[in-house]
């Protein structure tokens, strides 16, 4: 778990780098500064932009790639700009942004060999899953089980986001599970969740 401290400072990361990110084609320069050991982590994170209570961009990394503040930096960024679902967020949308960083554990393989059995194992509300066959690859972090509670669903929507609605043999698709400490805030509010 992150201290509050640290928390507060991702979302203020978060913040800062669509702020600066306006107009650009690219992430602006990470800041330099003094980070805690915590923030200097390598950690995999999603970053998750609401307005109005409704989805304006959410995108991440699932494995470890660089530590955890440029981890934010970049998937805030990422969100803002560059989630090909949306248009990039303009400067009148900025105030009424809400911030949710969501940091996640290492990938755990589930052993499953049948769809029943990946259902039994999953942990509703708390995993987040990663399905992988070939090239297909999709993620539902665990936020996604307040839309989905129902497993079958949440399964049969993540094979769809992964391309893999048709049948597939089990033995071909790989499951693995994370878990997530996620936080959230409106610009400039800090606040746990």
């Amino acid at each position: 778990m992150l201290e509050n401290t640290d928390r507060i400072r991702l979302l203020d990361l978060a913040r800062c780098s669509v702020e600066r990110g306006l107009g650009r084609h690219m992430p602006d320069r990470h800041p330099e500064g003094a980070w805690s050991a915590s923030l200097l982590e390598q950690r995999a994170t999603f970053t998750t932009l609401e307005l109005v209570g409704e989805l304006r961009g959410c995108c991440g990394t699932i494995e470890p790639r660089r530590p955890l503040a440029h981890d934010v930096w970049h998937n805030a960024w990422v969100s803002a700009f560059a989630d090909p679902r949306f248009p990039p967020v303009s400067p009148a949308e900025l105030p009424g942004l809400k911030f949710t960083i969501s940091v996640l554990t290492p990938l755990e393989p589930i052993a499953a060999r049948s769809e029943p059995e990946l259902i039994a194992a999953l942990e509703p509300g708390v995993d987040g899953l990663v399905l992988t066959c070939g090239p297909a690859r999709a993620t539902f972090l665990p936020t996604v089980w307040e839309l989905l509670p129902e497993p079958r669903e949440f399964l049969a929507q993540l094979r769809h986001k992964a391309g893999l609605s048709a049948f597939r043999s089990w033995h071909e698709i790989t499951a693995l599970r994370y878990r997530t400490e996620t936080f959230s805030s409106h610009v400039g509010a800090a606040l746990a969740a």
